[in-house]
């Protein structure tokens, strides 16, 4: 940070989250803490499992230093691949998955010169020449044994640069955190901090792990005489390893070994769901205010026009929508009443604004309104344009919408929720703002007083809206676990690939489990074939976000045991998903608690509920 700041402990804090809001030293040291130790304890997960050949490795050929060039290729490729993947993938059009294959074939040929004398011979020959020229650069009394230990640390870089692309870590609520701002591309120095604590933690045993079994080697001379072969065989294991990721058989083996041992691991990230880890979790989350004074913890009230500085360009990378092929700028819109709508086709909430911008577009768009829709993504089909132009036509969007796939104007305003709205006068200051659904009152009188302001009599005619009630008493809840709550199934201990579930008990309200084979991934739940899903509720309305994923089926809607009445997308109990998008489950007279059992055949990727 600049010398005005300094280092005392505020400015850390306020690096260490990125500027956002002020915290306290000791969360800071609690987060770091659990993650150190969560990465410590990794070593024991079943996720370790699958590469663990590839760690056994650096005990044996490579010189003394491989194991130390194994685990900085490591931390390195690691922790830039968390925080930068998403970045990378958008920015240079690299697929993760090609990334995955170059890794996979740097293992299988490191494979190859353990096993191969002749390649071993010339690899040797390459690393010692370059450990030679970096050893001549830096000086040095004994060259010939600076050299040794630089070969053997050069021959293990790659090797822990392939293993920190493809280990796909067991990882709990802490580097959760870290992966959804690494998603949306709002790393800061606290998310570097924590993803290195964690990094550093795993590298320990790992590193305790090659170094151990190198040392048993040198004392035992029995063993020592037969390292040539030892290195041979942990050839071939790397070479099967790299075949076994490249086919995804590493998720399958996962998958079987918590099959036979379901509890294997299901405790280890146990330790970072505390109180302390929580709040410390939620603090370091919250929000303060930006530059131009927008704060999200302490919004404006009962529409009353303030001065919150200048409006931020309009960044979002589109393309543009409802607008001919036009591109809008700030400058483009000055002397107009702008309305910033951050919104994303699937979220319910932001679905229940759309009839008051409807009808404050006909009501005021003539007299100098303009509202322009920035669809931010929440789940990865939202990316889509093509899904997003239906979502536009299907919902009866007519104002302009620009994608925002990139975060980029969600970062310029600081944005931490769907829906938000930002109320820009004509001179291009953000006068108003308010987040969530409601107070719609006091938003149609800021867009009148900001007309009036600009000269526009507005007239006596107001926006009108049909009344919607909603009655619900359950949160919304997402099923991924990124960002999950409620879930009382048991545990499998592993994420991302399919695993077995059951049902313990009912659910209460807000509680959901599973039962039989299910993915459980960041973002969404997946049945392999054929699955149940219960969640516990208390509301009219229920919604849930779907995706298609191959292979057509249906799935089966019931409330407490019977079929309830039809809605928009569910017919006799059977809804059949076709697109990606928010589908309307449940539609009951009054609201209460009940327990709703979907019966899934079929892909379909479920990623959250919401209600109303």
């Amino acid at each position: 940070r600049s010398d005005r700041c300094g280092w005392s402990d505020d400015c850390r804090l306020e690096w260490w989250r990125g500027g956002r809001h002020p915290g306290e030293p000791h969360q800071v040291i609690i987060i770091l803490l659990f993650a150190f130790v969560s990465g410590v304890i990794t070593i024991l997960s079943p996720c370790i499992l699958p590469v663990l050949p590839i760690v056994l490795s650096g005990a044996v050929g490579g010189g003394k230093a491989r194991p130390f060039g194994v685990v900085t290729g490591f931390v390195v490729t690691f922790t830039v691949f968390t925080l930068a993947l998403s970045a990378l993938v958008q920015v240079a059009g690299i697929s993760p998955d090609a990334l995955r294959v170059v890794a996979v074939g740097i293992l299988a040929v490191f494979g190859l010169v353990m096993v191969v004398p002749t390649l071993r011979d010339g690899f040797e020959v390459i690393t010692s020449r370059l450990a030679g020229a970096v050893t001549s650069r830096s000086g040095g009394s004994k060259p010939a044994t600076r050299t040794s230990g630089m070969s053997g640390f050069t021959s293990g870089l790659p090797v822990g640069f392939s293993l920190g692309i493809v280990w796909t870590p067991c990882v709990g609520p802490i580097m959760a955190s870290v992966i959804s701002l690494a998603v949306s591309q709002q790393i800061d120095g606290g998310a570097v901090l924590i993803t290195l604590a964690y990094t550093l933690g795993t590298s320990i045993p790992m590193l305790a792990v090659m170094v151990g079994g190198r040392a048993l080697l040198n004392r035992r001379p029995g063993l020592a005489k037969r390292a040539a072969g030892f290195q041979r065989v942990f050839g071939v294991l790397m070479i099967l390893v790299a075949v076994a990721i490249g086919f995804g058989w590493d998720r399958q083996f996962q998958s079987t070994v918590l099959t036979v041992f379901p509890n294997y691991g299901a405790g280890l990230t146990a330790i970072e769901d505390s109180a302390a880890v929580r709040n410390a979790l939620n603090n370091r989350n919250a929000t303060q205010a930006t530059e131009g004074g927008i704060s999200v913890d302490n919004p404006p009230r009962n529409g009353r026009l303030r001065d919150f500085g200048p409006a931020p360009e309009l960044v979002a990378e589109g393309p543009w929508l409802n607008t001919g092929g036009q591109e809008f700028s700030m400058e483009d819109l000055r002397g107009k009443v702008v309305l910033i709508d951050f919104w994303t086709y699937s979220c319910v909430n932001c679905v229940r604004t759309l009839p008051y911008l409807r009808a404050w577009h006909e009501t005021y768009s003539d007299q100098g309104l303009v509202i322009v829709g920035v669809h931010t993504p929440e789940f990865s089909f939202e990316r889509s344009v093509a899904n997003v132009s239906k979502a536009i036509a299907d919902l009866d969007v007519r104002w302009p919408v620009v994608l925002d796939n990139s975060y980029a104007q969600w970062r310029a305003y600081n944005n931490r929720y769907w829906p938000a709205h930002f109320f820009i006068d004509a001179q291009g200051t953000v006068r108003y703002y308010s987040f969530g659904e409601g107070h719609y009152d006091d938003a149609e009188r800021v867009i009148r007083d900001l007309l009036k302001e600009a000269g526009v009599n507005a007239g006596r005619r107001r926006a009108e809206v049909p009344v919607q009630r909603y009655e619900a008493r359950t949160p919304e809840t997402y099923l991924g676990y990124g960002r999950t709550t409620g879930f009382i199934s048991t545990k499998s201990g592993i994420r991302d690939a399919p695993a077995a579930y059951a049902v313990i008990r009912p659910p209460e309200n807000g509680e959901w489990s599973l039962d039989g084979r299910w993915t459980v991934a960041r973002e969404y739940v997946a049945a392999e074939s054929a699955g149940v899903l219960e969640f516990g509720f208390d509301a009219r309305e229920v919604y849930l976000v779907i995706e298609p994923d191959g292979t057509p089926g249906g799935i089966r809607v019931t409330v407490d045991g019977a079929v309830p009445a039809d809605t928009e997308d569910v017919r006799g109990g059977v809804l059949t998903p076709g697109e990606s998008r928010l589908y309307h489950l449940v539609g009951l007279e009054t609201a209460g608690p009940h327990t709703l059992r979907l019966d899934v055949q079929g892909s379909y990727k479920l990623f959250a509920f919401t209600f109303g």
